[in-house]
């Protein structure tokens, strides 16, 4: 058995927990001549010698064989590892970061628990689900894409409305196995599952697989006063799967929402990134799953009130994610004929220009 000291992240007690799988006792303990620093890598803390300096943190006594194999799991891939210090005169294993670890402005964990406490704790359960299945250094490759689909769990526990469908409780889906064959950009993840029948009995155990993707953002640009809208075209590599000859599409300018950002101002930040464009009010569409059956991805979708004069259509996108982005500055009437001809394909843009059609009116009287 053996004592441990964590200084950062793991004082969080449900991510700690998280990583352990169990509940724990822990108590306060201080690591003289040490400083916590935020990392400049990403968002977590560095520990370093610092004369005169305490670094605070938790004491976990009595920590076990497999306490330690899945917290190796989880700081492995980091290249943290471990060192015997004295902590309030006793010895206790501490996690240091790799030598040279570059530090920026001091750590509080009262504000790395506001921004990142509960999308931490989401990917940390993605994390530990994968331990036998991919090794650590392989995950922490992943792990900036891992919080996006954190950051999706964590929004995704926000209540939603029941009033007609099936109000699900614990227990009513069963997982009995989880394993990601694919893993990039986007995951794969097979599911071996059993889930409460409309008779309330349980299904029989079936095999779902899920293609895994993180929440994203749409929005349509809208000039009330012109009635004009600015849509975006590209190459999309989905149609060109499926076979169509023509993969290039017109679409809403869209994008994934990153870990440390709202939909909202992701939003405005593609709208920066494909359009060149600064939006004004944001009014909301929709949130919905596009594809339930078979992909994770939730989409918010906006209208964005703005200035759209002749000018503003171009060539857009970011080149190191090799983005060639065309903008078409439309009115209204264009647009629905787009929609009634089949030419605008995708489902984002056809349930934005179809609530866009029932909100015209006040958004243009408004104006």
């Amino acid at each position: 058995m053996t004592d441990l000291f964590f200084y950062g992240t793991l004082c969080h007690l449900p991510l700690l927990e998280t990583v352990l799988g169990r509940a724990v006792q822990v108590e306060p303990a201080i690591l003289p001549d040490h400083e916590v620093r935020w990392s400049a890598d990403g968002p977590w803390p560095v520990i370093r010698p610092a004369a005169g300096q305490v670094a605070t943190g938790l004491r976990l006594a009595g920590a076990g064989a497999e306490d330690m194999a899945r917290l190796d799991y989880y700081e492995g891939g980091f290249g943290y590892r471990t060192q015997p210090l004295t902590v309030a005169g006793r010895p206790a294993l501490v996690w240091l970061p790799p030598e040279g670890a570059a530090v920026a402005g001091p750590w509080h964990l009262a504000d790395w628990v506001r921004d990142w406490g509960a999308i931490a704790t989401a990917t940390a359960g993605d994390v530990m689900a994968l331990m036998g299945q991919r090794p650590p250094a392989e995950v922490v490759r992943r792990y900036p894409l891992m919080l996006v689909r954190g950051a999706s769990r964590v929004r995704a526990a926000a209540a939603a409305p029941t009033t007609l469908r099936h109000a699900a409780r614990p227990g009513d889906v069963v997982i009995d196995r989880m394993e990601q064959p694919h893993a990039r950009f986007f995951a794969i993840e097979s599911y071996d599952l059993s889930h409460r029948r409309f008779d309330g009995g349980m299904s029989p155990r079936i095999n779902r697989e899920v293609f895994v993707s993180g929440d994203a953002v749409t929005v349509l640009p809208y000039d009330p006063v012109r009635d004009r809208v600015l849509l975006i075209e590209q190459f999309r590599a989905g149609p060109m799967g499926r076979g169509d000859p023509q993969p290039w599409l017109l679409e809403a300018i869209a994008g994934r929402v990153d870990p440390d950002e709202t939909p909202e101002q992701a939003a405005r930040r593609e709208a920066v990134e494909e359009a060149g464009l600064h939006l004004g009010a944001l009014e909301p569409v929709a949130g919905y799953y596009p594809t339930p059956g078979a992909k994770s991805e939730y989409l918010y979708s906006y209208v964005a009130l703005c200035d759209l004069p002749d000018d503003c259509a171009g060539v857009f996108g970011v080149a190191g994610e090799a983005e060639d982005i065309r903008g078409h500055l439309i009115g209204f009437d264009r647009l629905m004929e787009l929609v009634a001809s089949g030419e605008v394909a995708n489902a984002p843009l056809l349930v934005t220009a179809l609530w866009l059609q029932r909100e015209r009116a006040r958004l243009r009287g408004a104006a």
